[in-house]
């Protein structure tokens, strides 16, 4: 009887301790207020809990803006509210290495941005609100790299990097197809 009083005591001590360590997943909450020369004050609220953010912020004429970030495995999305009611989103997703962006406005237009990425270079393409689209490609080569720009009316441009032992040549060619040449060479 007398060691399992003991045993008890220990166990007790042992989770009394254990919930008193600070939890990791616990929020943080963080408030300031500034006041002004004039009397007036603004104030800010966040709250932090598991990289979720929560923030408002009060001017002093009892207006609000708010903003509002969830994190998931992969992905973030985020929400930001203004004085007038109107929200704005964004929602960003993320995997091996490649990520795609959509922003919607108030009014509901949405431009998105999207990042392929692989081991010899990656291609990143952003569409307006309008419904056009810009692309750049860049492929990588033992140390050389190749760029190029498209434009939503389908020009592109370019630039060439090839590196060597000797130096570096760069290439820069324009939608309108002239080129400038750039070498660096390396001195014995």
């Amino acid at each position: 009887m007398k060691h399992t009083t003991r045993s008890a005591i220990v166990l007790f001590a042992a989770l009394l301790s254990l919930a008193s360590l600070p939890n990791a997943a616990s929020a943080r909450d963080r408030s300031s207020s500034v006041t002004g020369p004039k009397g007036q004050t603004a104030t800010r609220s966040v709250s932090r809990a598991q990289g979720d953010v929560s923030a408002t912020t009060t001017g002093p004429n009892g207006q609000t803006v708010s903003r509002k970030v969830i994190r998931s495995n992969g992905s973030a999305s985020s929400t930001v509210t203004g004085t007038n009611g109107q929200t704005a989103t964004r929602q960003t997703t993320r995997a091996n290495g490649d990520k795609s962006t959509t922003v919607t406005g108030p009014n509901g237009q949405t431009a998105t941005r999207t990042v392929d990425r692989s081991t010899s270079g990656s291609t990143a393409s952003t569409t307006g609100t309008d419904g056009q689209t810009i692309s750049r490609t860049t492929t990588r080569s033992g140390g050389d790299v190749n760029s190029t720009v498209t434009g939503p009316n389908g020009q592109t441009a370019s630039r060439t990097v090839d590196r060597s032992a000797d130096g570096t040549t760069a290439v820069i060619t324009g939608p309108d197809g002239k080129t400038v040449v750039r070498q660096t060479t390396v001195q014995p």
